[in-house]
């Protein structure tokens, strides 16, 4: 339970105090009654650690007694604090609240990654501190500070899945990363894998960086997800990744494989004049919304006789995803609307475009990794529950039978 301060102490405390400064600003109530405070915890350590208080002499038998202070500066979001550390003579002393070497205190590591999280720079960090806390932190440092996330990065893509997932989404972006080996600027893919739980819980299972990918590059990604723990996926929702459908059976046979309608929608859309974009996709809405996949053919087959001349590509490239296309229909209207919405993968590629937007290019893979890992760590922290979960679970367990549990795990 916290302390209650007793008023008078407070009104004490607050005499002369008028302006905002007074009591925020550097030198401020604020600033100095933390330096005091922690002055004083400081010299309880010393008095616990050595058994007599200050002030008092030590028991005639004991030989280590107070000796002076040494000073020190450390950085906190309060700005720069000359701090007395006390010691004593044979330098058994190590205080706990500002441990010997620490320069830093007050969750300044926890804010330099939240500033990195956002996107800032190392420059634009360094800026932001000095400005608004006269805090003047090197390159370096924040390089540490940031460079530490790469533990934290490393659990995270080791960490143990569930052994099932209902539906997991693959997806990519494209960021710019510079090549260790050639330093010229490359246009690299980071993969995404967006897990659905058991009981309905968005979870990223991890990120991969490549150039070049193919079967034998997805199949490695299938054999990581595998070596963790996961055992069976039961719809997997890709975007006509080159060799990805092999792959995935390959590892989890009794998968299905779904093509992201919504994806395949916005590739055809991609074809048509503004002015038409509308009714095309209203026409290819009675293709994806057909009850049956022999329904959902004589629609396209529609759709091609009335814009198959002015725009051939969007049969055709229905047509050559059709067999990833056709396992849609089979699924209940419950299931459909889980895997037909983009909303949380595009929800997640928003939050790391937002995060990335700023930065020309990456210096190295770790950079890249780095950040979008912080960015997926604040997303999930706000991720919620999926929406239509509780009436698709139920479609779900009689479709799937004993391979799914509502339970994660």
């Amino acid at each position: 339970m916290a302390k209650k301060i007793d008023e008078s102490v407070l009104d004490e405390l607050l005499k002369g105090c008028e302006r905002p400064e007074d009591l925020l600003g550097d030198g401020g109530l604020m600033k100095d009654l933390k330096k005091a405070l922690m002055q004083r915890m400081l010299g309880a350590e010393l008095t616990e650690h050595l058994g007599y208080e200050h002030g008092h002499e030590p028991p005639i038998i004991q030989t280590n007694r107070r000796n002076g202070v040494s000073r020190k500066t450390v950085k906190s979001e309060d700005g720069a604090l000359d701090i007395e550390v006390p010691r004593d003579r044979e330098g058994s002393f190590e205080p706990r609240l500002i441990a010997k070497g620490q320069t830093r205190i007050d969750g300044l590591d926890e804010k330099i990654i939240a500033l990195y999280a956002r996107g800032m720079s190392v420059r634009d960090i360094r800026s932001h501190l000095e400005d608004l806390y006269g805090l003047e932190i090197s390159p370096d440092l924040i390089s540490r500070v940031t460079d530490a996330v790469l533990d934290e990065v490393k659990e995270w893509r080791s960490r143990a899945l569930d052994a099932v997932y209902p539906v997991v989404i693959f997806d990519a972006l494209r960021v710019k990363i510079r090549d260790k080996d050639s330093r010229i600027v490359k246009n690299k893919a980071v993969y995404l894998a967006l897990g659905i739980t058991g009981d309905g819980q968005r979870e990223v299972l991890g990120l991969w960086i490549a150039e070049n990918e193919g079967a034998k590059f997805w199949l490695s990604v299938m054999n990581e997800l595998r070596n963790r723990g996961l055992q069976d996926i039961l719809i997997a929702v890709v975007d006509g990744l080159k060799g990805f459908p092999d792959a995935i059976n390959s590892a989890f046979p009794e998968t299905t494989v779904q093509t992201c309608i919504v994806h395949l929608v916005r590739h055809s859309l991609n074809f048509c004049s503004w002015k038409d974009r509308k009714a095309v996709a209203a026409k290819l809405r009675e293709v994806y919304s057909a009850e049956t996949a022999d329904a959902a053919r004589d629609a396209l087959e529609a759709f091609d006789a009335e814009w198959g001349r002015q725009y051939p590509s969007i049969a055709q490239a229905w047509r050559r995803a059709w067999e990833e296309v056709i396992p849609f229909f089979a699924f209940s209207p419950e299931i459909r609307k889980v895997i037909y919405t983009t909303n949380a993968i595009e929800s997640l590629n928003r939050v790391i475009r937002k995060a990335i937007k700023t930065r020309g290019s990456f210096p190295s893979e770790q950079a890249a990794e780095k950040l979008i890992y912080l960015a997926i760590r604040g997303h999930e922290k706000t991720a919620r529950t999926v929406r239509g979960w509780l009436t698709a679970v139920n479609q779900f367990a009689i479709m799937f039978e004993d391979r799914f549990s509502p339970i994660s795990g």
